[in-house]
């Protein structure tokens, strides 16, 4: 059996057009569009010569019907600036995470969503009131760890293939869970801090078509982020009145956020004077801080998955499985995972166990 609709996306996931799975494969462009559309059932030889240049094992052409994801309910930032062939393969990417995520959603008792919208009834500082009161985190206190934290309260949190640096973070609603994709090339605090942008949009934009966010949503979402990660109160008590470049630099690893970031805060608080913002940005350009973050600490990564690879692997159920139960191979499974594959896959297993007794796991909050 044949599955036209994942012929289309794992196309799309490589980056590929028509034409150029067509010379590569060694049929016409209009032969590879026949068999997107069911016209035409590709010979085994050729199914074969597909598999290898897409990537992807032959039971992933066979196996059930996948819909694309609409791009409308995806929230990509800077949009315009995407080509269209670089958001289509992020597109595809995620559609295949989420067959990871109901894969484990069958196998495992996880936290269920428990995310507020109360959409744009709330401004983006009254939404993190809101949200801390409703997960109890206190007005000021200083949030550890963001996909920790996130994950804790149902969303799902994948990264994003290499392949594609210029692809931001994005988020969207799927069947009544909400999903968070990032891109890992950034710096630990930036990426920490597009968690939180991508929480603020799930809470504060549920209800909007997400392909046509605006600006003014996206300052939104950039506000709710420095509300929920630099609460002001936390501030006004560790902050002094004008601080340093140096003084910055040091406060910034309370809150886990970027000196740029913290600078911008500051300065919309009126901790800092219009001159001393534009001079410490000045400073910080200076010392790397607007390309990267050099004293930027760890990556945030998903403990979920890590708690759920480690409980497979004290099972005998290595990720090479997992990967031929989604009918995908390790380096795309590892792509969407954090490279957390890499750590569970060593040392082996005990042999695969029936998959007939479904292992329950408690995510800790």
């Amino acid at each position: 059996m044949f599955t036209p609709s994942r012929l289309t996306l794992a196309r799309k996931r490589r980056g590929m057009t028509l034409v150029e799975l067509g010379e590569r494969v060694g049929v016409s462009s209009q032969s590879i569009s026949n068999y997107e559309r069911g016209r035409q059932q590709p010979a085994q030889a050729t199914l074969r010569d597909i598999s290898n240049v897409l990537d992807f094992p032959l039971s992933f052409f066979s196996a059930s019907e996948l819909d694309e994801l609409d791009a409308k309910s995806v929230n990509f930032r800077a949009r315009s600036k995407l080509a269209a062939s670089t958001r289509e393969a992020a597109l595809a990417e995620s559609r295949l995470a989420i067959e990871l995520s109901r894969w484990i959603d069958e196998r495992f008792k996880l936290p269920s969503v428990d995310i507020p919208t109360p959409g744009r009834k709330m401004n983006p500082a009254l939404a993190v009131e809101y949200l801390r009161s409703a997960w109890r985190l206190g007005e000021e206190t200083s949030i550890r760890n963001m996909v920790h934290l996130v994950e804790a309260r149902g969303v799902r949190v994948f990264s994003l293939a290499p392949e594609y640096p210029e692809v931001d973070a994005f988020s969207f609603w799927r069947d009544g869970r909400p999903f968070i994709f990032l891109n890992t090339h950034k710096s630990a605090a930036r990426s920490r801090f597009d968690v939180a942008h991508e929480l603020g949009h799930l809470i504060m934009h549920s209800d909007d078509d997400a392909g046509v966010r605006t600006r003014a949503a996206e300052r939104e979402a950039d506000e709710f982020a420095s509300n929920l990660l630099m609460p002001r109160r936390s501030l006004a008590a560790r902050v002094p009145d004008s601080p340093t470049t140096d003084q910055i630099i040091r406060l910034k690893k309370y809150w886990n956020v970027s000196a740029l970031a913290l600078t911008y805060r500051l300065h919309s608080l009126g901790k800092i004077s219009d001159w001393q913002y534009r001079q410490t940005v000045i400073e910080l350009g200076r010392l790397g801080y607007r390309t990267g973050e050099p004293d930027g600490g760890a990556h945030e990564t998903s403990m979920l998955l890590k708690k759920v690879f480690g409980f497979l692997k004290e099972q005998g159920i290595l990720p090479r499985h997992v990967a031929g139960e989604v009918n995908t191979n390790i380096r795309e499974l590892n792509s969407w995972v954090f490279g957390l594959i890499v750590t569970v896959e060593a040392g082996g297993g005990r042999g695969a166990k029936s998959e007939s007794a479904r292992p329950r796991l408690q995510v800790v909050k």
